[in-house]
């Protein structure tokens, strides 16, 4: 052979037998599959689904179109948010070549990731395949949207892709109350830049737009008419490509936004650009990281998915607004904003996954838009992304509110969290009882979870949860030397729980009541619970509500005492607080359990009928939103935690069960604010539901950071034989337990990375045979268990019962 064959033959088997190298674009792709990946069902690619950032997120429908949705701004809920302002309602997109042509809005199959979304499009009848993923990067106020098109035929193909941006600049919900007012939209290019830009006219409010620099998009007519409500304006946009055979190309389209200026909304859209490769492998590590928190392996998978994902949802819901603060909202697609409750609830969960982070700049908001807006210590309710603050407080959030400082402080020991929140804590309990509290009986009246229209006096979810608060305040002033304070605080908390247990226990009804009020206040509420049973077909609450009735009639108008008339979920606060006397909370929670379905618990008990335990279809919620019917996880999760409290993990896992049948039923990942597919898609207090009860009563980890101590009791349902738990931070320290249980062997290994904090270990004394493996430093037996304190880098005992 001559040196020019060989030479050629050299050449040729080098350019076929190299790989080409992956473009970035490529490289993201590929590595959505190492995400968790849930795909969506067919029946739901109607309902929508969020790509979800910090500063930014996307609301749309899983079959990638844009409608109308939400009531809070009326059919202005989903599109593009930079909160206070939206950007837009959506985007179409369309391929054509020669006389065909398709509308990239009727999508096939949605994926869902844990940072990302993916959508499939049937592009058979051109001979492509064709995917859209959108992901929000880590604190930037901007979108990247990735179109892959593939090229399944066997000849090249001249395609135009065609991209078209509706703008709807418009301010926030109560944007009116701060001087927000919309005005029309204009949308300009700039050849120079290559970008386009939507402005609203009567603000410095800004989106930008456009491609790569290999995929430039140049004006054009519209293609794929959307018909969005609003003052908003649209653009075409449009380029060229040429694909080979089963090839692939991945378009980028950036979207960026400003409620200041052009050239900021244009800053960001060039740093988009440049970075988003980057950004995505930021942000996939910094998920990585979430999953790897406060990670769990036990036997039920479905439920361990769930509380996994619902690290992820948390996160979606985040929401950094410059000039505000930053902390999560309470659900996707109508309550973005911010909550007092929906916060306390969450973070009490949130803590125990090490979102330190998120738990204290939440806290600085609430306590700051608290403060500007009462200035008495009472914590808002509910509060827009532009400040404006619709509801100052609900009565239980205040007290609430003292006993999830206390939580933190438990989890992270923080001496100086402690000292900053304390002086509004006590502002707050003062308020709580000087100016709520008519009959100064220790019970504030006025409206707690339950917003039922007159249901205002002394409610036993604000008892409950002013007793904690109490109980709670007194350890924070002892630990900060107020000691006569933490004295008087103990002994309303003592009084209060003396008053639960009598004055709102209803022995007939085996249950805590409602509320505490007059008969002629009863007598008024029971008529409208009446014609409420009546309207939804529930025979069996009118001929009871009708019996209450006829025997509160009979009592003096002024009578007051307690009374079951809704059976609201709040009547098993007592549980979940664990300040309910042990037979009364026997008793209390099997007739809490006469009030569920197959997906938890009812908000209202009224609203069951025999039905409900066939009832595992889809919620027929009202056309104008409502909760009437409603079953929802916060509920199902405080019956779950009060059983837990009573020593009942085997029930308080049926009630997470229960919750988990929601999980993805309708959103691929997430679980819906009324089980299974009502109401907001994503909520943050579903992690209360879901941590509390895993990490601190099935896994039994209770921390004293401010003393380097963490008692660990497991309680375990029957069948989980082993569980571990990894990377669980406490402090300055991260501790992983391991628990395996085989007949009567039990055996239990915690270690840790701070070796001089202590570590009690506490089992029923029924284990008579003890092994300690580490250094033992004491060991007693209080209320049944037997407690082994240790320290160093591992704790272990083996135990058995004979």
């Amino acid at each position: 052979m001559s040196n020019y064959y060989v030479s050629l033959f050299l050449v040729t088997t080098l350019i076929f037998s190299c790989t080409r190298p992956k473009s970035p674009d490529e490289q993201l792709m590929e590595s959505l599959g190492e995400l968790p990946q849930l795909t969506g069902k067919s029946d739901y690619l109607k309902s929508p689904f969020t790509s979800a950032g910090d500063r930014l997120y996307l609301i749309g429908n899983q079959d990638g179109s844009f409608p109308d949705m939400g009531w809070h701004v009326e059919g202005e809920m989903g599109g593009i948010w930079m909160h206070p302002i939206k950007l837009m309602d959506g985007f179409t997109a369309s391929l054509s070549s020669g006389e065909k042509s398709i509308c990239l809005d009727q999508g096939t199959s949605f994926a869902n990731y844990s940072m990302a979304n993916a959508i499939q499009f049937d592009g058979s009848e051109m001979g492509l395949e064709v995917r859209r993923v959108h992901f929000v990067p880590d604190g930037k106020p901007g979108i990247v949207i990735l179109y892959e098109i593939k090229n399944v035929d066997a000849s090249e193909k001249s395609i135009r892709f065609n991209f078209n941006a509706y703008v709807d600049l418009m301010p926030v919900w109560l944007g009116d109350r701060s001087g927000m007012v919309d005005s029309t939209d204009v949308i300009s290019f700039d050849e120079q830049t290559q970008t386009f830009t939507g402005k609203d006219l009567g603000n410095d409010w800004f989106t930008v737009w456009g491609g790569s620099n290999e995929f430039i998009l140049n004006p054009s007519e519209i293609s794929c008419e959307m018909n969005p409500k609003g003052k908003g304006a649209s653009a075409g946009s449009e380029v060229d490509l040429m694909i080979p055979s089963g090839q692939s190309i991945q378009i980028p389209i950036f979207i960026a936004g400003s409620d200041q200026s052009n050239l900021e909304a244009l800053e960001t859209f060039a740093d988009l650009k440049s970075t988003y490769v980057e950004d995505f492998f930021s942000k996939k590590s910094r998920y990585e990281k979430l999953r790897q928190t406060a990670e769990i392996q036990i036997p039920d998978q479905e439920l361990q998915e769930a509380y996994e994902w619902i690290k992820y949802n948390t996160d979606w819901l985040v929401r950094d607004v410059p000039g505000i603060g930053r902390g999560f909202g309470a659900g996707l697609q109508d309550y973005p904003w911010w909550f007092g409750v929906d916060s306390e609830y969450t973070i009490q969960g949130l803590i125990t996954t090490g979102r330190k982070d998120l738990v204290y700049s939440t806290i600085e908001l609430i306590h700051s838009l608290s403060e500007k807006e009462n200035g008495n210590g009472r914590i808002v309710h509910e509060v827009s992304t532009n400040g404006i603050v619709f509801n100052p407080g609900n009565i239980n959030e205040t007290p609430q509110w003292a006993s999830t400082i206390w939580e933190v402080y438990r989890w992270t020991g923080d001496r100086e969290f402690l000292e900053t929140y304390f002086p509004g804590i006590e502002k707050g309990l003062n308020w709580l009882l000087e100016e709520n509290d008519k009959d100064g009986n220790l019970l504030p009246d006025g409206y707690g979870m339950m917003e039922i229209h007159g249901l205002e006096s002394e409610m036993i979810d604000v008892a409950a949860y002013s007793q904690k608060a109490f109980a709670d305040a007194a350890q924070m002033a002892e630990i900060l030397g107020e000691y006569e304070l933490a004295k008087r605080y103990q002994q309303t908390a003592d009084a209060l729980a003396e008053k639960i247990n009598t004055d709102f226990w209803v022995p007939e009804f085996g249950s805590y009541a409602d509320f505490i009020g007059t008969a002629e206040e009863a007598l008024h509420l029971i008529d409208g619970a009446i014609i409420r049973a009546d309207t939804l077909n529930k025979p069996w609450a009118v001929k009871e509500l009708k019996a209450t009735k006829a025997k509160l009639s009979t009592l003096p108008k002024d009578q007051k005492q307690g009374f079951v008339l809704y059976h609201n979920w709040v009547v098993n606060t007592p549980m979940e607080t664990g300040i309910a006397d042990p037979e009364k909370a026997r008793i209390a929670l099997a007739t809490g359990e006469k009030y569920t379905n197959p997906f938890g618990v009812f908000v209202t008990g009224i609203d069951r009928d025999e039905q409900a335990e066939s009832e595992d279809g889809t919620f027929s919620g009202s056309k104008i939103f409502s909760y009437t019917g409603a079953v929802m996880t916060l509920p199902t999760g405080v019956q779950a935690i009060g059983e837990n409290n009573y020593g009942n993990p085997d029930a308080a896992l049926d009630y997470l069960k229960r919750m988990t049948r929601s999980f993805g039923f309708a959103l691929p990942g997430s679980i819906y604010e009324v089980s299974p597919d009502y109401g907001m898609f994503t909520q943050a207090w579903n992690m209360y539901s879901f941590a509390v009860p895993i990490i601190t009563q099935f896994f039994g980890i209770q921390p004293d950071a401010g003393n380097r101590v963490i008692y660990i009791r497991p309680q375990m349902p029957t069948d989980w034989e082993n569980a571990s738990i990894q990377k669980v931070l406490i402090g300055d320290n991260e501790i992983s337990m391991t628990y395996e249980k085989s007949g009567d062997q039990l055996s239990i290994e915690i270690t840790q990375t701070e070796k001089k904090w202590g570590i009690s270990i506490e089992i029923p004394e029924s284990y008579s045979k003890v092994k300690v493996l580490g250094k033992e430093v004491s060991s007693d037996t209080k209320d049944g268990f037997r407690r082994i304190l240790m320290t160093g880098a591992k704790a272990r005992i083996e135990a058995s019962k004979n």
